[in-house]
């Protein structure tokens, strides 16, 4: 039996971020779901992940998330038994304690590790007396191309700059709580090389510490759009070993 494959997009982009993955998995005969991921809070969002797998999946199921969304499989894994496997894809694999910032800080690397943020964000604010943790935040349209996706055309770079989702402050500073899934569920680990946004190193400090397989590819933050197919085969992978 194939197990169902549920999606979960990061921060600055949507579900169809995956949208040649999902073809691609299709072709090999998977069902796949991409889950919602308001981008609101950690555990608003996380809360989202999980309730869309209480409601939409039956079955074994692999969890796959892009950046940010790792986050999110790391806590929602653990509130569905039917999760047998995650894969990370350029994305944050907390411990009790960790937050998409310090994870991405910890070690060099990251163009989001900047001492003045707005030289690399712009903000929204929903209200003027809001608090920084409500803050819209959005990569500059300019910066964009290198932080996310440097080895994308310009031209396909530019359309996905305009078309950002953004993330609240609050959301990728607050930090992970609780056992993280991948001490009990097997990981993958895809790694882009190339990553601005998190570190190559730090993603396989975390694929070590879960004692995660582990496979690279010389690809930017936005790596399965940029190698859709080689992201595709590490989740067959994990798909695989649950057949």
């Amino acid at each position: 039996m194939k197990p169902t494959i549920v999606l979960v997009h990061g921060a600055w982009a949507d579900g169809s971020s995956f949208d040649l993955v999902t073809a691609a998995l299709q072709l090999e005969g998977y069902t796949v779901l991409v889950a919602p991921n308001p981008l609101r809070g950690l555990a608003n969002d996380t809360k989202a992940v999980a309730d869309f797998l209480a409601q939409k999946t039956s079955g074994p199921v692999v969890l796959a998330a892009h950046s940010y969304g790792g986050m999110l499989i790391t806590g929602a894994a653990l509130t569905h038994s039917d999760v047998k496997a995650l894969v990370y894809i350029d994305a944050y694999a907390p411990d009790d304690g960790d937050s998409t910032q310090s994870l991405s800080n910890a070690l060099p690397g990251s163009l989001l590790n900047v001492p003045d943020p707005t030289t690399v964000f712009d903000f929204v604010l929903p209200a003027p007396d809001a608090s920084q943790g409500d803050y819209d935040s959005y990569i500059k349209i300019d910066k964009f191309h290198e932080i996310f996706a440097a080895s994308l055309p310009k031209a396909e770079a530019a359309v996905l700059a305009v078309g950002q989702s953004p993330v609240t402050l609050a959301a990728i500073g607050t930090p992970f709580s609780g056992e993280p899934a991948w001490k009990t569920i097997p990981s993958w680990f895809f790694i882009g090389t190339a990553d601005n946004v998190l570190p190559p190193a730090q993603q396989h400090a975390m694929a070590e510490r879960a004692k995660g397989t582990v496979v690279e590819g010389h690809a930017p933050h936005l790596s399965m759009v940029a190698e859709p197919l080689h992201v595709t085969r590490v989740i067959v992978s994990a798909a695989k070993s649950l057949e």
